[in-house]
């Protein structure tokens, strides 16, 4: 039986030196190995690391359950777990020191640990888009610049004052300083992307500002640590030629992945057919390559993780490739390995060390270095943009976002502590440094910033206000093809022409999957595109061609969108805001089939529908599509005609869609019908939205509106069940059906309805005509649904808009009526 020596690294100044049986035991017959003394009582090493990773799972979930609600993110709560661990607290105890958290039981949990921050870095690089770097403003280049030199030469000038006159420091004290300043100073660019998505702003102005800068900084950081490490290999060894080597070798791997494995991954994205998922075998091969990568930066002196950093910033971005590695790895590695590298790090503290701090002066100057270092990057990421006029509440978060340590720092951290190029009490002040940071940084941000203010302030924004002839822009958003045929449909019935112009921009919205920095392209702007890869390409043609069929009424701009699906509101809401939009067109998350029954849902669809209507600057529809989606020919065409219906009740969000069938009733082809439930009993009302809703509706009942053929009608109705027996008898009448959400609004004519809501965000009509009691007879069916979503309103207008056309034998009657759009073949799938 061999024996090793080993040092309890979790011990406090005093080391212990224990010995240790090898090869371990793994597997256990039972909980205990056997009758040990106290001393020696001891697990199996499978069982043991199960109940390590059991024990901070449990108090990290149980952390995080109660800090979310404060705004701490669960980095922070990680660190804390195992400062709970750790000897500051129970660690100190001999059950966690020498049975529990034991030296033998070290070697496996620092490993897995190990492991997991490697590949954690690995998917960073995958994620990491270095052609941002070009396409960073000046704004972006310069606060990402100045947060990363100007702590490390204000950092630098202290160290050496500091140094010659007040602290004498041994050489090696001496020469370990200036690389530990450096971590004080780095600026990483994972932490950053952490930090945003944790926030919910990655999308926003300042969560775009922050990852550019963080991008620009991480690059100088890199190249600040590897040329520290460098340095450090150079002084280890006795010969100067071990350095230049260490270099060379570095170099030499760096341009192998340029030259090589770039271009092999490239290829395996051509061998990919378009739309569909990479090959296993080629994934397999990329993980094989990551690892063998991690062994080779250890044969020149670097970390496990330098390898699998650079190897992943060599692939590509984004699907087919990246996207699958992410899918495959991010999982596993962020929620179970990450967690275990953050605690295991933290439990290295020892809190009790501090009591050496005033007789540790590498210590000290450690303490005033930090606080420098952080001062003068908070500073020096306040004044740039500042300087470029930010808002100073904008200029003061990206401070605050910049300013944060994470996961990069602890890592650092932890390895120049495991290298015994720091004391203890250094390690600890370092770790309070991370752990305040990581903490209070995020909170504060959450309190500074809010992305939804900037919504404020726009309630008019609609078409109600709009004035007369004015052109009426509209944001139609697209997740799929089969969005695109009932979209166009509807804004051929909204009627464009050079009289009554319309100005459509589509937004072309794409999960972020593979990458770190969302991306927004404008179609209009090539030379700008984010992007070398072609997005949208089926969109592009198919508008063209109703931009083509619609000249001189029609102004037309596209965009494409991709970022995660939780953050595509701010995308939506932004570019509405920009564009000065009236109305924001969104499709439905449920589809039907032929038959009439529910073909798929996707919940992250509506969520995103919902997350628009909270934050709109102006009014908001949402299209549901009940039938077949592929149908290419415009229901709205020159000898055809068209029925259109709108139900009206009374209120803000009536108003706003009796708005928009005032403009289709200028198309002499579409018949319009006003059909206004009045309720049973009714008394006449005096209040200022009554007058308004007369002051609407004279129009209608005179027939001089738009020249089409208008007939309004009135339906007496006593309650809810009535109004419902209403809706039913009509549907088959008309090809396009408007009602108004109401939102939060009673009245007789609905009372009953609102308990048996399934889809709220359509209100309690839309919620009826889109539900599968309704039997159109197979008739396919869109729907519009919206209101003027501008944050704080108490009043939400428009609501719902309903199409049908005739079922499939009467659908072959009306097409050869129709001209049909020559769309491109293949535009419905991809």
């Amino acid at each position: 039986m061999a024996t090793h020596t080993a040092t309890n690294l979790t011990s406090s100044e005093t080391r212990v030196t224990e010995c240790t049986e090898f090869p371990p035991n793994v597997h256990s017959p039972g909980l205990y190995s056997g009758n040990y003394t106290d001393r020696d009582h001891q697990m199996y090493t499978l069982p043991n690391l199960e109940i390590q990773m059991i024990l901070i799972f449990i108090i990290t979930q149980a952390f995080y359950y109660v800090f979310r609600y404060f705004g701490v993110p669960r980095f922070s709560c990680q660190i804390i777990t195992g400062i709970i661990l750790s000897p500051t607290l129970l660690g100190h105890y001999n059950f966690f020191k020498n049975f529990l958290f034991n030296v033998n039981s070290q070697e496996s949990l620092g490993l897995l640990a190990e492991l997991g921050y490697g590949l954690f870095m690995f998917l960073v690089g995958v994620k990491m888009d270095l052609g941002m770097i070009k396409r960073t403003g000046k704004k972006g280049l310069c606060t990402g610049v100045a947060c990363v030199v100007a702590p490390l030469l204000v950092s630098m000038a202290v160290q050496a004052t500091l140094n010659a006159k007040i602290f004498s420091l041994t050489r090696h004290e001496q020469f370990e300083l200036p690389f530990v300043t450096q971590l004080h100073s780095i600026t990483p660019f994972p932490v950053v992307a952490c930090l945003l998505e944790e926030l919910k702003i990655l999308n926003s102005e300042i969560g775009r500002l922050g990852m550019s800068a963080a991008l620009v900084g991480d690059m100088i950081s890199v190249f600040l640590q590897f040329m520290g490490q460098v340095a450090r290999i150079g002084k280890v060894s006795i010969e100067p030629r071990d350095m230049i080597t260490a270099i060379a070798i570095a170099v030499g791997y760096v341009t192998i992945v340029i030259i090589i494995i770039r271009p092999i991954m490239l290829w395996m994205i051509r061998q990919t057919p378009e739309n569909r998922p990479v090959k296993k075998g080629y994934v397999n091969m990329t993980i094989i390559l990551v690892l063998l990568s991690g062994l080779f930066s250890h044969l020149y002196g670097q970390g496990f993780y330098f390898g699998p950093f650079i190897f992943g910033l060599a692939v590509p971005a984004g699907p087919p490739l990246g996207s699958a590695i992410e899918e495959k790895l991010n999982m596993f590695v962020s929620d179970v390995m990450l967690p275990i590298f953050v605690t295991t790090s933290a439990m290295r503290t020892n809190f009790w060390s501090l009591e050496h701090f005033l007789t540790d002066q590498f210590a000290q100057i450690n303490g005033i270095l930090m606080l420098v270092a952080l001062v003068t990057k908070f500073i020096a990421s306040l004044t740039v943009p500042l300087y470029c006029k930010m808002p100073f509440v904008d200029a003061l978060s990206i401070a605050f976002i910049l300013s944060c340590k994470g996961i990069v720092n602890l890592a650092s951290y932890t390895d120049f502590r495991d290298s015994q190029d720091i004391s203890e009490s250094a390690f600890a002040l370092a770790m309070t440094s991370v752990i305040v940071t990581a903490t209070l940084m995020p909170i504060l941000v959450n309190f500074l910033y809010d992305p939804s203010r900037k919504y404020a302030g726009y309630q008019r924004r609609n078409m109600m206000h709009l004035k007369p002839n004015s052109e009426l822009r509209i944001l139609a958003c697209i997740h799929r093809s089969a969005n695109m045929p009932a979209l166009i449909n509807l804004l051929d019935a909204a009627c464009p022409s050079r009289d009554n112009p319309i100005a459509v921009y589509v937004l072309h919205l794409i999960e972020l999957v593979g990458r770190a920095s969302p991306i927004f392209i404008s179609h209009q702007m090539q030379k700008k595109s984010t992007s070398n890869t072609s997005y949208s390409d089926n969109v592009i043609l198919y508008f063209n061609h109703f931009l083509r069929e619609n000249l001189g009424g029609v102004s037309l701009s596209i965009f494409t969108a991709i970022s995660p699906p939780k953050y595509m509101h701010e995308d939506i809401c932004t570019l509405a805001l920009d564009k000065l939009c009236s109305l924001i067109v969104l499709p439905f998350h449920r589809r039907w089939s032929m038959d009439g029954s529910v073909e798929s849902e996707d919940n992250s669809v509506r969520n995103l529908n919902c997350s628009v209507l909270e934050r709109a600057p102006c009014s908001v529809g949402i299209l549901v599509d009940r039938g077949h989606l592929g149908q290419s020919t415009s229901i709205v065409a020159p000898e055809s005609s068209f029925s259109v219906a709108i139900i009206f009740l009374g209120g803000k969000d009536d108003r706003e869609a009796l708005s928009f069938a005032k403009r289709m009733a200028n198309d002499s082809t579409i018949s319009l019908t006003v059909i206004r439930l009045v309720a049973a009993n009714s008394v006449a009302c005096t209040d200022w939205d009554s007058v308004l809703d007369t002051e609407e509706m004279k129009g209608f009942r005179y027939n001089d509106v738009g020249e089409g053929f208008v007939i309004y009608l009135e339906e007496v109705v006593k309650d809810g069940p009535q109004t419902a027996l209403v809706l039913r008898s009509m549907v088959d009448e008309f090809d396009l059906i408007i009602v108004g959400r109401r939102h939060m609004v009673q009245s007789q004519q609905t009372a009953g309805l609102s308990e048996w809501s399934e889809f709220p965000e359509l209100g309690t009509l839309g919620d009826l005509l889109a539900s599968p009691d309704i039997n159109f007879a197979g008739r396919e069916l869109e729907a519009l649904e919206g209101f003027d979503g501008a944050l704080f309103s108490i009043g939400h207008e428009f609501a719902i808009a309903i199409h049908s056309s005739p079922s499939y034998g009467c659908c072959m009657v009306l097409e050869a009526l129709l001209v049909p759009h020559p769309i491109v073949p293949n535009f419905l799938y991809y």
